[in-house]
Parts: C-alpha cells; sequence; structure tokens
C-alpha cells in the first residue's frame, strides 16, 4: 500500500527496494547503512532517529523509546505518521493515503480487509483463525515463513496489479504453501502435545527446535477458556516469547501485553506482543517467559 501511495504522490516514475525486518535482540532500530535510498520509508517497525528516513508508518504502541520522541518525531516531519489505535499498518496507510494525499484505494479493498482481519485477529473464532484453507490464509502464512527481500519484490507488484485472490492461488504462492502446509500439521501436534493451562494462561515451551510452519491462534483453540497465551519459540536467530490476549475467551482483558512486554525490551499492543532473546540465554528466555506468565495469572 506504500508502494501504491508513493507511485500516485510521486513526480517521477520511481524504483523500490524491499527489505525484511523482523524483531530480534540483534534488530532494535534499522541499520542506516540499510536507508540507502534517494527515499527511505520504514513501514510496521520500531521508529528510526535518522535523518535519512523519509517516511514512516506504524500503529505499535511501542514504536517510539518514549512519548517524547514520539512527539519530537512527529513535529519533524509531514511524513511521519503513528497511531497505535489501529489494528493493521496497512489500514493506516490506506487511511492516511485517502485522507492527506487524496489518493484512491478503492482497488485494494479487500487486500486491505484482509490484512486488517489477519493483524486484528477479527475471526469468528480461534478455530477460524487458524483454518488455512482459504487461499489468501495460504498467502499469509507464505509471507510469515518466507518473507524476505526476493519474496516481497516479486509479491509486491503482483498485489498492485492483480486481485488478491489470484496471487494467492498463483503457482508461485502455492507452490511455496505446499510444504507450509505440512509443517503447520506438525506444528500443530506439536503445540498440542507441549501445552499446559495454568490458571488464566495457556503456555507451551517449544525451545528445543524451530516449528517448521505457523502455530499461531493454536493455543486458543486448544485452550478455548484460558485468557491468555504464552510461547516460548526457537527462531532462526533468537528465541521469542509470543504473548497474547485470547479475545474469543469470553475472558476481560486486565493487563496491557505491550507494556509487560516492553519491560523485557520487547513490545507490541495492548492485546499482543513479543519479546525476543538471543539463542545463547535459554534459561533466561524461559524465566522470562514464566514470569510473564505468573503476572497475567495475577
Amino acid at each position: 500500500m506504500f508502494t501504491h501511495l508513493r507511485r500516485r504522490t510521486a513526480q517521477a516514475s520511481l524504483k523500490f527496494r524491499y527489505l525484511s525486518c523482523g524483531y530480534g535482540p540483534n534488530l532494535q532500530t534499522i541499520p542506516e547503512k540499510w536507508l540507502g535510498g534517494d527515499e527511505n520509508a520504514i513501514v510496521d517497525f520500531r521508529f528510526t532517529p535518522s535523518k535519512r528516513v523519509t517516511w514512516y508508518f506504524d500503529h505499535h504502541v511501542t514504536a517510539f523509546a518514549s512519548e517524547a520522541q514520539r512527539t519530537s518525531a512527529l513535529a519533524s516531519s509531514e511524513r511521519y505518521f503513528h497511531d497505535g489505535a489501529y489494528g493493521s499498518c496497512t489500514k493506516l496507510i490506506a487511511d492516511i493515503g485517502r485522507a492527506r494525499f487524496g489518493v484512491d484505494f478503492e482497488k485494494y479493498a479487500d487486500l486491505i480487509q484482509w490484512a486488517d482481519t489477519i493483524d486484528t485477529a477479527s475471526f469468528r473464532s480461534a478455530a477460524a483463525a487458524i483454518d488455512r484453507t482459504a487461499p489468501v490464509m495460504q498467502l499469509a502464512a507464505v509471507i510469515e515463513q518466507h518473507g524476505n527481500q526476493q519474496l516481497y519484490e516479486s509479491v509486491v507488484p503482483m498485489l498492485l496489479e492483480r486481485p488478491l485472490e489470484d496471487v494467492a492461488s498463483s503457482d508461485e504462492i502455492q507452490q511455496l504453501w505446499r510444504p507450509i502446509a505440512t509443517a503447520t500439521e506438525d506444528a500443530h501436534k506439536r503445540i498440542e502435545r507441549a501445552l499446559t493451562v495454568m490458571g488464566d494462561v495457556s503456555y507451551v515451551d517449544l525451545a528445543a527446535e524451530p516449528l517448521g510452519g505457523s502455530g499461531k491462534f493454536v493455543a486458543y483453540a486448544l485452550a478455548p477458556d484460558a485468557a491468555y497465551s504464552v510461547a516460548l519459540l526457537r527462531m532462526k536467530q533468537h528465541f521469542k516469547i509470543s504473548v497474547g490476549y485470547n479475545p474469543w475467551s469470553g475472558r476481560e482483558r486486565r493487563h496491557d501485553i505491550a507494556a509487560i512486554c516492553q519491560r523485557f525490551g520487547g513490545g507490541g499492543h495492548p492485546v499482543v506482543g513479543a519479546v525476543s532473546v538471543p539463542l545463547d540465554k535459554l534459561d533466561e528466555a524461559r524465566r522470562t517467559a514464566l514470569g510473564i506468565v505468573a503476572e497475567l495469572g495475577t
């Protein structure tokens, strides 16, 4: 959506390069050497205080190191936008593009709606959230597993020119999806074996080896009455402690998950967040995960 916005507001044709950034202990902000374009946009990631950043869009309440940094940054550029009330950065970019720059996003209404549904977990049930029969959900799984520069530079032009369902059903995406489908089934079985319910919290320790597929929302389906979920996951370069509120539990949310995660160097939203811990600190990762379980249970 940012590519569409910038194409419609630029005075000349532009070439785009896409870099993937994931939250981890070694990537708290964007490295200066990545900001090598004539224009540099950060979307859906922490703010990086660099004069080379010409566009910024984000919706995480922990996007800035402090409220003072947020106030200063947003006052410093008319191309910096942040709104923690938004569920997805996709919708934020589209709404800002329409309101501030007069850009039409109607062609992408389906994409924007799907992105917002996935990012806000606005599914009718936990079972629906883990259902991957819809091609768009398969595309989301592919991006989750293979979201790198090569994939983005292939998929973004496709999404700009073709209907979302066509892209999701394309041979390129389906070839990537098929092994993920098998791995996701295995991941669901691993989560089921490892899951423990501790009061209001379901806890899964999967630190032994990385998940081969997506396990998002599975704990909610397995423990539907638990108000919160905490999962300790082994990623390629770090441990990830994923924390979430179960919107289908019927239980009241009593904690600000973003604030909890931020204390441990992570961040996110009031309803979902994560913390990253280096791979050589498994004991610390477990202590942190179990400490968050205990705090959510109070």
